[in-house]
């Protein structure tokens, strides 16, 4: 077992790209996610990397793309108005079949916002932003070992479903340190090779093409549809979630990311006083965990979405549970200056709690 380290979420995600055999890093400075690259740009020298600070986020996405083509595991980061930016790079990243790692360390928003953590930037992670209706694989850590756990993870989904990954965190999981512990480093050698990859013809007789437009007959409608077997495996075979005191729940209690960490505490206190409460956590958000959603509400009738906005998980966790049972919402959006208590989570709790379960 490795030595535990006290490491903020942030750097959590860096070293973790590195662990996954990542080498190329490609970004622009906003906070509250700055503290990715900075980490980056020092430890990728050491190992023979490539940092580079792009002029724009739009180049940094470009950039990726063109590492991806040509085989190599690569990232970028950002905050919710650099990944708007980057819109567009992810859309012909997904239609050209291209792997790489997105991080949003979100911030709240719509337009500059502040800084504060939000959680409104859902829809445009796993609705996707961009144009053509493509997918990508998004994972939501609450923890610091997640952040690091699960960067890993959507690098080895992103190269086996080959689809862009998304990691949506948001500045509390960001910035907060917790104990770590580390995995050894998987040299980029070590990594499956890509038989894909642009890599020059190197005595080969096939060319390699790598591309998203498609003018022959019937070419684009063939790829659309190859693009979306690809997600409907995804959905079938990578769901996750975190459950907990699902066996004799009479309410569910949901959320992901860091609005999650302050569910479960009202839901352990929930315990301590004597209802009956569950926890369940969406760790993919693409895809979603339907059939945990659909398991649990099977007797568990009502259902508590919390999130850090207005709404957007709610329309989800609505789609996949069972067809007889509820779901009810509370919101905490960016802009009070303070995040919900889990004070604040057991008195909506006790609010419905018995009614209509």
């Amino acid at each position: 077992m490795s030595e535990r380290q006290l490491v903020a979420g942030n750097i959590a995600v860096a070293m973790g790209a590195l662990a996954a055999g990542c080498r190329y890093y490609f970004g622009y400075p906003i906070t509250p996610q700055s503290d990715i690259p900075a980490y980056m740009a020092g430890e990728l020298r050491k190992m023979g990397g490539t940092f580079i600070q792009a002029e724009s986020e739009i180049a940094s996405i470009n950039m990726l793309l063109g590492a991806s083509a040509c085989g190599f595991r690569a990232m970028t980061s950002s905050s919710s108005p650099g990944i708007s930016l980057k819109q567009e790079g992810i859309s012909y990243m997904a239609g050209s079949e291209l792997p790489g790692l997105i991080v949003n360390i979100c911030r709240s928003g719509p337009g500059l916002g502040g800084i504060d953590p939000s959680q409104a930037d859902y829809f445009q992670a796993v609705k996707t932003g961009g144009h053509g209706g493509y997918r990508t694989v998004v994972v939501a850590p609450a923890s610091v070992q997640e952040m690091y756990d699960l960067t890993i993870l959507a690098f080895d989904l992103s190269d086996r479903y080959r689809m862009p990954a998304v990691l949506l965190a948001d500045s509390l999981v960001g910035q907060m340190k917790e104990a770590l512990e580390c995995k050894p480093y998987v040299p980029p050698s070590d990594l499956p090779a890509k038989a894909w990859a642009v890599t020059g013809k190197q005595g080969r007789k096939d060319q390699r093409i790598v591309k998203s437009l498609f003018l022959g007959e019937g070419e684009l409608e063939r790829h659309n549809w190859k693009l979306w077997g690809r997600a409907e495996e995804l959905k079938a075979k990578e769901q996750r979630s975190e459950g907990k005191y699902l066996d004799d729940a009479q309410l569910l209690v949901t959320g992901f990311g860091s609005a999650a960490r302050i569910a479960k505490s009202a839901v352990e206190m929930a315990r301590t006083a004597g209802l009956k409460v569950g926890y369940l956590r969406p760790i993919t958000l693409f895809p979603f965990p339907e059939v945990a959603f659909q398991q649990a509400t099977a007797t568990c009738k009502k259902v508590l979405c919390v999130e850090l906005s207005t709404g957007q998980m709610v329309e989800d966790v609505r789609l996949s549970v069972a067809r007889d049972a509820e779901v009810v919402f509370y919101g905490r959006p960016p802009g009070t200056g303070s995040l919900p208590t889990p004070e604040e989570l057991f008195g909506q709790i006790h609010k419905h709690y018995g009614k209509g379960a």
